[in-house]
């Protein structure tokens, strides 16, 4: 569930996962095949809770990489109610709409989705219910209790997604935030970034509070403020801070070059997020945490 300027809502996506290697040929859908998307949506939703159909429901009718549905403030839910909020109806009963592609079908900016993360076998559909504040509460928590287990898309939804953005789809389920969040961990554990995930967790569900990443050999961070603090050691205050023995200088080179690679790996992840990352060039002698503190 999200509070914005324009009531409370419940969030989540409808993720697709494509066959290895394959890529959409679409990058977003016509405003038709994004409203029939939308109703088979809501179909699908209702089935398990019922009272969805009490609540308004927004689709995006574009596909992002998990990372950018998951981003401080979720700013891909915040464009769809923003949209949603514009768009002529509002008191005439819950609407269901559906933003795709424009006339020339070309991908309004708002739901243009970042290139550079383009490519995985996981893409996401950001949808929202809006509507009286204690019905989305409810819908909020039942839906938190039963996506995870028993969220699988109708095979005609599937189906229509896939002919739709021209996919070869092998798994359409719908996830709340929290759900695609978990999921994600779980990602990041099996390629060795558990280290990582309490600092994304904490800018996703926590953004004005602090978290850092002290544990040695990672590189040390700290979350603060709206962005990751890196300290930058040159190599003899890394070797001071990670208290390694100077006299082996060629081992001691490479494990440095691993530490600055490890440390371009995870500001690539914080970025990917949303998360923007400073680095604090760190003084011989200098106190590396109180520098991230100031």
């Amino acid at each position: 569930m999200s509070n914005s300027e324009h009531g409370v809502t419940a969030i989540g996506v409808l993720a697709l996962e494509l066959a290895g290697g394959t890529v959409p040929a679409r990058a977003a859908l016509s405003s038709e095949q994004a409203g029939a998307l939308a109703e088979r949506v809501g179909r699908d939703l209702a089935q398990w809770v019922p009272r969805v159909r009490e609540l308004e429901l927004s689709l995006a009718g574009a596909h992002f990489d998990p990372a950018e549905a998951l981003r401080p403030g979720w700013p891909l839910h915040r464009r769809l109610d923003e949209l949603r909020a514009r768009a002529p109806g509002r008191d005439e009963g819950p609407r269901l709409l559906a933003f795709g592609a424009d006339a020339q079908g070309e991908v309004p900016l708002p739901f243009q989705a970042d290139p550079a993360l383009a490519g995985g076998n996981l893409r996401v559909l950001p949808f929202l219910l809006a509507g009286d504040a204690d019905t989305v509460q409810e819908v909020a928590a039942a839906l938190e209790e039963v996506l995870l287990a028993q969220g699988m898309a109708q095979a005609d939804t599937a189906l229509l997604a896939q002919e739709a953005f021209g996919a070869q789809i092998e798994h359409a389920r719908y996830l709340t935030v929290h759900d695609l969040a978990a999921m994600m961990s779980m990602q990041y554990d099996n390629q060795g970034l558990a280290a990582l995930w309490p600092v994304l967790e904490t800018a996703l569900l926590a953004p004005q509070s602090s978290e850092w990443l002290a544990d040695a050999p990672e590189p040390l961070l700290r979350y603060v403020e709206g962005e990751a603090r890196m300290a930058l050691f040159d190599p003899a205050g890394w070797c001071a801070y990670y208290q390694h023995d100077r006299a082996d200088c060629e081992r001691l080179k490479r494990v440095y070059e691993q530490y600055l690679a490890r440390q371009r790996q995870m500001a690539a992840v914080l970025e990917a997020h949303g998360v923007p990352v400073l680095y604090v060039h760190i003084e011989p002698g200098q106190d590396a945490r109180a520098a991230l503190d100031a």
